[in-house]
């Protein structure tokens, strides 16, 4: 498949070094904004939707993560990025992943939060993807939810819960399926000694992620040569919504 034309927010000073943040699956841009608060000062951070996400064009399938993949190196020639750092979370990991297999000379330094070489078995979303497209995202929302934020944080941030999912609820349907087809098909467990960014990936988890369990990002960690790993503390799936402000720290810190 060619690569769309993402739909992108910039911010941050123009001529400093660039860092493109890649989202969740069901998430948009607004997943960033604090990560993106705390960086803008000295960086020109890029967020973008994915195919089917907030503003972006929908997904037509079948689709794999290198086209994801793609689409991020043709919206970084778009910006006249030739190299660049990513911070991708979930899904925006595993993009992050085939970036660093793909493109490895396009990348400074990487992030991959909250994320895996192989996503579970994909009958499990052969299975997700059928049901959104016989009844949408709305019976998904609670599981989800109960996924990405730890009861604590639901309590004592109930607007930032509420617009995340909100954003996930407002996903096209057909898209989201498309995507979770390719994160079902994804696999790369194989190749991560490949990737010879070394110390540049930083690979990222939480305690309490129930997606990709402390176990799970141990794995990847160990598989990619050289890399870096670090935990953030009463988090879940979307360590940097839970916990912005560690998770932003270990950003920055990776970063410079």
């Amino acid at each position: 498949m060619p690569p769309v034309a993402l739909h992108h927010r910039v911010h941050g000073p123009t001529g400093a070094p660039t860092v493109v943040l890649g989202g969740s699956l069901g998430s948009t841009t607004r997943m960033w904004d604090d990560l993106v608060a705390d960086l803008s000062a000295e960086r020109r951070v890029v967020a973008f939707d994915l195919r089917g996400h907030g503003s972006s064009p929908t997904a037509v399938g079948p689709l794999e993560v290198a086209d994801l993949a793609a689409d991020v190196l043709a919206l970084a020639g778009m910006l006249g990025l030739e190299r660049f750092d990513y911070v991708g979370i979930s899904l925006g990991g595993a993009i992050g992943q085939q970036l660093a297999l793909d493109a490895p000379d396009r990348l400074d330094r990487v992030v991959l939060a909250c994320t895996a070489a192989r996503f579970g078995e994909p009958a499990t979303w052969v299975e997700r993807a059928a049901q959104v497209r016989a009844r949408g995202l709305g019976p998904l929302r609670m599981p989800t939810e109960n996924r990405w934020f730890t009861e604590a944080v639901e309590a004592e941030h109930p607007d930032r819960v509420r617009r995340t999912m909100d954003d996930f609820e407002g996903t096209d349907p057909e898209s989201y399926a498309v995507l979770c087809e390719a994160l079902g098909r994804f696999d790369v467990r194989h190749r991560l000694g490949e990737i010879g960014l070394g110390e540049r990936v930083l690979v990222l988890g939480a305690d309490q992620d129930p997606t990709c369990p402390p176990p799970v990002v141990r794995e990847l960690a160990e598989a990619i040569p050289g890399a870096r790993t670090a935990t953030v503390a009463d988090a879940a799936h979307l360590a940097n919504l839970c916990r912005p402000a560690p998770f932003a720290a270990a950003v920055r810190g990776h970063l410079s």
